[in-house]
């Protein structure tokens, strides 16, 4: 977000610091849009100046936007890799319990020799000793994780397991460097939103500790092809996505949610054939050839307790009392549905169809916060659609503060449970960690939803922007509105496309129908 001029004027002047070009809408300079921003440019020459000429903008020379967030990435993700060094060092190898009290522990190198990669294995087909007789993660993340033992160089097994995790630190920082473009690319005009992710401090730190950012990049490159208007593309994406983890599938119930309000059926079909297709491309293999392999996913997500993190926990340790996980399952299930439930109606009655972005955080969300079991790592999930979603500084850093305390909390109590002397947080501290990510969360889920129902409030909408990362949705004609948006709905509905007219349909208003556009 660097800065070239400072300037008195208000922060809502002109936002155009390279000019439009190509009939494009002008480029958003977050430092004369956000006041955060603007304070936190002082130190690199104050925010963009009124007077700044277009070719000598951020966006001017070797210097664009995309390349600098890319670098910021690059060079957050390094910093991260430095906060492991005492792990990496010698805290994973000892066996105590110096990994938590540094803040440092990464399944990387543990389940290097705990699923068979130091004896050569092939995941899904061989079984391993232990309580978990397959490897247990998705298809793509298995052959993810494979691919970095083949890199691995061999020697002693310690020497192998820091080997492992460079490969694999390697391998996840091209991963967060293309999840940190795709988010600078998927709005066209406000490319500084992706510095969002690539300073996220929650991402730098946990970004090493599992595979997630495979599927989260993934599901970035998903949603940038959504804005590009190519849903098969999108679908083939988000298929992948899901092959490398679960929480990408949630996507798709707001884009049926979306694609139905403004009649675009025909892209969300095509969509969700690219995704069940790539996912059956991944899959199928070894769903044939290792059946019991394959299944292990899903077997062990059902089948797993109520564990850190969760609010499942935190009323189970307040209680006093086990919950089963089947109880757990049927709980969180029947929560996720009724969010489930509450985003379409949101999405279906809101004044303004709600951008894709906010309706997709918004379902992650729910996951996040219903699901029994919340790793540190989780939060990677939400990075991407947080800043897309509601691009505003102080509420960003708001909820990363919140995560960055719990990401300490976490380790900090397993310090304390492991430790003899019982050094670190005990279980009421812990439980204070816990509810400080729930009401983070939460707060950011309040305010993107206050922007749906307040669309002027919405920071992307604010230059008369519809949906810049909705793709065939953005500008989009709505067809099909419930409740408050029939008194009046927002758009006319278009024609037919044999000519004829299409009416559009409501609920609440009886007799109520669109007029030609």
């Amino acid at each position: 977000m660097p800065s070239l001029k400072k300037t008195s004027g208000p922060l809502d002047g002109p936002a155009a610091p390279d000019g439009p070009r190509g009939g494009e809408p002008p480029t958003v300079a977050p430092t004369r849009r956000d006041e955060v921003a603007a304070a936190g440019s002082e130190f690199l020459g104050g925010r963009y100046g009124r007077r700044a000429l277009p070719g000598t903008g951020p966006a001017s020379g070797q210097f664009t936007p995309v390349r600098v967030i890319a670098l910021v990435a690059i060079g957050m993700f390094a910093l991260g890799m430095v906060q492991k060094l005492p792990c990496y060092n010698w805290a994973w190898f000892r066996g105590t319990t110096s990994q938590y009290t540094h803040a440092c522990y990464s399944d990387i190198p543990h389940l290097f020799a705990g699923r068979g990669f130091a004896d050569g294995l092939v995941p899904y087909f061989d079984r391993i000793s232990g309580d978990i007789p397959f490897l247990e993660y998705p298809v793509l993340t298995g052959l993810f994780m494979e691919v970095a033992a083949w890199l691995t160089p061999g020697g002693r097994l310690e020497e192998q397991e820091q080997a492992y995790w460079l490969v694999n630190a390697g391998l996840l920082m091209i991963c967060a460097a293309v999840l940190a473009v795709c988010v600078a690319r998927t709005h066209r005009n406000r490319p500084w939103d992706g510095l969002l992710v690539a300073l996220a401090p929650a991402v730098a730190l946990t970004a090493t500790i599992n595979w997630d950012l495979l599927a989260v990049a993934l599901t970035s490159a998903a949603l940038l092809m959504w804005a590009r208007s190519r849903p098969l593309a999108t679908g083939v994406l988000l298929g992948l996505a899901v092959a490398a983890k679960f929480y990408p599938v949630l996507l798709l119930w707001p884009l049926l949610l979306l694609c139905q309000r403004a009649g675009k059926r025909r892209e969300f079909v095509t969509a969700l054939l690219g995704a069940v297709g790539s996912w059956l491309v991944v899959n199928l293999p070894v769903m044939l050839l290792a059946p019991s392999g394959w299944k292990q996913f899903y077997l062990f997500s059902r089948d797993r307790n109520v564990d850190f993190g969760s609010v499942w926990l935190l009323v189970s340790q307040r209680a006093g009392q086990t919950i089963p996980p089947e109880r757990a399952n049927l709980y969180a299930l029947l929560l996720l549905a009724l969010a489930a439930g509450g985003l379409g109606w949101l999405a279906l009655a809101a004044p303004r169809r709600p951008r894709l972005a906010q309706l997709a955080f918004l379902m992650v969300a729910a996951f996040v916060l219903t699901n029994k079991v919340y790793s540190p790592q989780y939060v990677l999930w939400l990075v991407p659609l947080a800043a897309l979603a509601r691009p505003r500084w102080r509420d960003f850093l708001i909820w990363q503060s919140c995560e960055v305390l719990y990401y300490l909390g976490i380790w900090m109590y397993l310090a304390y449970t492991g430790s003899g002397s019982k050094q670190g947080l005990p279980l009421d501290g812990y439980h204070f960690a816990i509810v400080l990510h729930l009401l983070g969360t939460l707060y950011l889920c309040a305010v993107v939803v206050r922007d749906v129902l307040a669309p002027e409030k919405d920071p992307v909408r604010r230059d008369g922007s519809d949906d810049p990362s909705g793709g065939v949705l953005d500008g989009a004609p709505d067809v099909f509105v419930v409740g408050g948006a029939a008194h009046p709905a927002r758009h006319a509905a278009p024609a037919a496309e044999d000519g004829g007219q299409e009416l559009l349909v409501t609920w609440g208003t009886p007799g109520a129908e669109g007029s030609r556009g």
